[in-house]
């Protein structure tokens, strides 16, 4: 249930607003307890080909659920969509982050300076940031150019609160004030789940290139298909998630 009394603004620049106690101990518990088994490295967007890659500024671990992955998930997009009045369709798929000791993320911005990522639902305008866990000692989220009520606007992660960021001005340009980082942990864990919101329908932009690239990737997917292999074998011939299968076209599911 959303509550606008429990929110606070904490900076103009970035337009900037906590929300204390906007997941419940159970919804973090839930979050942490999906994602647990199926982390890896996370990875960071090169800025000239807007391709993902490896970075040592980047140090923790992490994984995407899919849009509205189950009941609880499906809830807390929803909650999103109402704190932050943006559609469901323009955002990402929620992301699970893993720091552990020593670990962190160093100043960068949220939006994209690469053209191809900007293609597929314009830039990301927005950012919901949920702390699922206590941290012991560090992992504070720190925005060093920020104009707000402090010298340094900076977050200590608290279970169940929400930091919702703009990354845009509301003329849809970039605020570079909007750099942040999250801080090495010291002591404990850190674990969050990251929402990015976009200018435009990222589902739509999504589905028309899921279109485009629909191809059977084998010579006898056809004969295939005939054989009943979409169904017998559904994990092959049209893949699961981020999966793409090997017989879409001839499976009719794009």
């Amino acid at each position: 249930m959303f509550d606008p009394t429990l929110v606070t603004q904490v900076s103009w620049r970035p337009r900037a607003f906590l929300y204390e106690g906007f997941l419940s101990e159970k919804e973090c518990d839930h979050l942490i307890n999906m994602a647990k088994d199926k982390l890896h490295k996370s990875l960071v967007t090169n800025n000239e080909s807007g391709k993902a890659m490896l970075s040592k500024a980047r140090t923790c671990s992490g994984m995407f659920f899919t849009k509205t992955q189950d009941e609880i998930i499906s809830e807390i997009e929803s909650r999103v969509a109402t704190w932050t009045f943006l559609p469901r369709e323009n955002d990402e798929p929620i992301q699970v982050l893993c720091y552990k000791h020593d670990q962190q993320y160093e100043s960068h911005f949220d939006y994209f300076n690469d053209k191809f990522n900007q293609k597929i639902g314009g830039n990301r305008m927005a950012t919901v940031l949920m702390y699922l866990s206590n941290v012991e000692k560090g992992g504070e989220t720190v925005f060093p150019k920020s104009e707000s009520w402090h010298l340094i606007f900076t977050v200590k992660p608290k279970k169940g609160d929400a930091l919702l960021f703009f990354s845009l001005h509301l003329n849809a340009t970039t605020d570079t004030r909007s750099l942040h980082r999250s801080c090495p942990v010291i002591e404990g864990e850190k674990w969050s789940a990251t929402k990015w919101i976009h200018v435009g329908d990222l589902d739509k932009a999504y589905e028309n290139q899921y279109r485009k690239d629909c191809d059977d990737e084998h010579e006898n997917c056809s004969r295939w298909t005939k054989a009943g292999e979409c169904e017998k074998n559904s994990l092959y011939m049209i893949g699961k998630g981020d999966m793409k299968g090997n017989c879409m076209k001839s499976c009719n599911v794009c």
